[in-house]
């Protein structure tokens, strides 16, 4: 089998890699990746060492027709993770996120599109895209959870340029017959989470010996679902789910910001006295919540409770430092964190 894999130098797609190489000895990997701020090249350098006939990096563009159209060409399947994810840069930065996640996921789908034209005159099988969403396509929820067939509302410039690459990926496969499969996500956390993020400011916070900022009152509600777990989920939804649909993908441990911080307070040893509220952010989603019945019917559902997984995450960070503190301290130069 042979895997293109979009974005695989960031925080969910390097674990990914590592997943399913660990997972299926028979595959191959090429990871295209167009290295942002947040694609760091350090995530994958055991993996290059490691995997020499079965992984390749290619530093690139997906927005680049020319290149894609190359990469699809070997390609069994594609895990299209490449997206720029991070809220409050979407807010000040609007347009990088439509270019990339929109136009990039364009760009992508026709190449799959037109390999696969190709490949029906010659009797060959098609390819599978598989697009990796998130829950914020959906928006804000009071009460109950989102079915995949809920409306999308969302509420940020990130989100809305993910729902619309969504609408994309489904496009392709009413109008062309494309075969897409699509998982939306709910919060992941765990190892090589690019330091902006909540979970890995909030425990090197902690390690530094620092603050933690918490948005308003910390009543915003997120449902956490440990990155190995959501890695094995779209795995398995490559294999059992069915082409044409989307599948929810939630951790089951929906928890006020406020308590998500309490609970890492405590496995650090830490008290309230480490918590800083900071003004709220513009647009802030109340909560969000997935019904994953749909993909627990297939047979999947998590392995790591949320301490398990917490406990492995703040492992991780204190054992490598040295990944860390060089990408926080060219945030806190660009004064994107403190």
């Amino acid at each position: 089998m042979k895997i293109l894999v979009t974005g695989g130098c960031g925080f969910i797609g390097s674990n990914f890699i590592r997943s399913i190489l660990y997972n299926n000895p028979n595959c191959e990997i090429t990871n295209i990746d167009k290295l942002t701020y947040a694609g760091n090249k350090e995530n994958m350098k055991d993996i290059e060492i490691k995997n020499k006939d079965r992984y390749k990096f290619i530093e690139g563009d997906i927005c680049n027709k020319r290149l894609m159209d190359e990469l699809v060409k070997d390609s069994d399947k594609i895990f299209h993770f490449a997206a720029e994810s991070h809220v409050d840069v979407s807010i000040n930065n609007p347009f990088v996120f439509t270019n990339t996640n929109v136009t990039g996921t364009h760009v992508l789908l026709e190449s799959a599109r037109e390999e696969n034209y190709r490949r029906k005159s010659n009797g060959k099988k098609d390819i599978v895209f598989i697009h990796i969403s998130t829950d914020e396509v959906y928006g804000s929820i009071k009460e109950g959870s989102f079915t995949e067939e809920s409306c999308f509302k969302p509420n940020s410039p990130y989100s809305a340029s993910k729902a619309a690459a969504d609408h994309l990926a489904r496009a392709y496969h009413k109008t062309y017959g494309l075969p897409v499969i699509i998982t939306r996500s709910s919060n992941n956390f765990g190892p090589y989470q690019y330091p902006e993020k909540v979970m890995p400011l909030f425990i090197t916070n902690l390690i530094e010996g620092k603050k933690v900022p918490v948005y308003g009152k910390g009543n915003n509600i997120r449902d956490w679902i440990y990155v190995i777990d959501n890695c094995e989920a779209i795995e398995f939804i490559s294999r059992k789910g069915e082409i044409g649909e989307a599948y929810n993908i939630g951790g089951g441990n929906e928890k006020s910001n406020m308590e998500m911080t309490k609970r890492l307070l405590k496995a650090m040893n830490k008290d309230d006295s480490s918590i800083e509220f900071v003004q709220d952010r513009l647009g802030h989603d109340f909560r969000y919540s997935l019904d994953c019945n749909k993909i627990k019917a297939l047979g999947w559902k998590p392995r790591f409770d949320f301490d398990m997984a917490l406990k492995e995450t703040i492992d991780w960070y204190t054992s490598n430092k040295n990944w860390w503190k060089p990408l926080k301290q060219v945030l806190v130069r660009k004064g994107q964190i403190k």
